[in-house]
């Protein structure tokens, strides 16, 4: 499949395909597109997609500080950027570390340990006799972000644009066919059970109609025969298919307050 057009200046609105390495400050790799550095630094997710991300320039799709970078340059670009904390994932607020009595933990908190308060995560950093420290901010906050990455190509085939958002979303190169100015984005019966669907599906389509030239994007479920027993298999275990489109869950140990 070709992925566009080379030699073109980023601007806003561009549909790119990015491939990228992300760095903390101690060097550790936290995100990358490359299945073998994922496999590497532990990150690996056997539901995950490699080889590169799809993204729309100017939509925030990705953290102030990369975008900024990507409009410097043009497709076919590749290269490093530092990225202070106020344009990567925000500066540290003291004010977000919180101390919650042992009594709120359903376990014995340790160090380091993830937990959920009020849908809120948080890590655990420090642990006296009574008392637990939980740090609120995001684990990369106050952090200095070094991106390695290049621009693969601009896409300019609204059906690629529309196939690479589609995995953006939700983790799938989902199925769609273009008629004209139409999209229709035949939807895997499962999703039904995706929060991450459920809650996207109206951006993705909002991001197609105004950044490309479709006027109307239809979302199709089909069920045939052949499919009643796979269905009934799969309402009756539906956390394994978040695992199919890529959903990622996060261990945590509930805290009520």
């Amino acid at each position: 499949m070709c992925f566009g057009v080379y030699n073109m200046t980023i601007k806003e609105g561009d549909f790119i395909k990015i491939s990228y390495t992300g760095k903390l400050e101690d060097g550790k790799v936290f995100d990358t597109t490359n299945e073998e550095a994922a496999k590497v630094h532990n990150l690996y997710n056997p539901n995950g997609r490699y080889g590169g991300d799809v993204i729309i320039i100017g939509v925030n799709q990705i953290i102030a500080g990369l975008e900024e970078d990507i409009k410097l340059h043009d497709a076919g670009y590749e290269g490093t950027v530092s990225i202070p904390p106020e344009k990567a994932f925000g500066v540290r607020d003291p004010k977000l570390v919180k101390a919650l009595p042992m009594k709120k933990f359903e376990q014995k908190p340790q160090m380091g340990m993830p937990i959920e308060v009020n849908g809120q995560t948080g890590t655990v950093v420090k642990v006296q006799e009574r008392w637990a420290n939980v740090d609120f901010n995001i684990p990369m906050a106050g952090q200095t972000i070094t991106y390695d990455y290049k621009i693969e190509a601009t896409l300019e085939d609204v059906k690629e644009m529309a196939v690479g958002l589609s995995t953006l979303y939700t983790g799938l190169e989902m199925d769609i066919d273009i008629e004209g100015t139409v999209a229709k984005v035949n939807v895997p019966l499962e999703f039904n059970y995706s929060q991450r669907w459920i809650t996207s599906k109206a951006q993705m389509a909002l991001d197609l109609l105004k950044y490309t030239d479709l006027t109307e994007v239809l979302y199709v479920e089909t069920y045939k025969e052949d499919l009643l027993k796979k269905t009934a298999d799969t309402m009756e275990e539906p956390e394994e298919l978040e695992d199919n489109i890529a959903e990622e869950a996060t261990e945590s140990v509930a805290v009520e307050v």
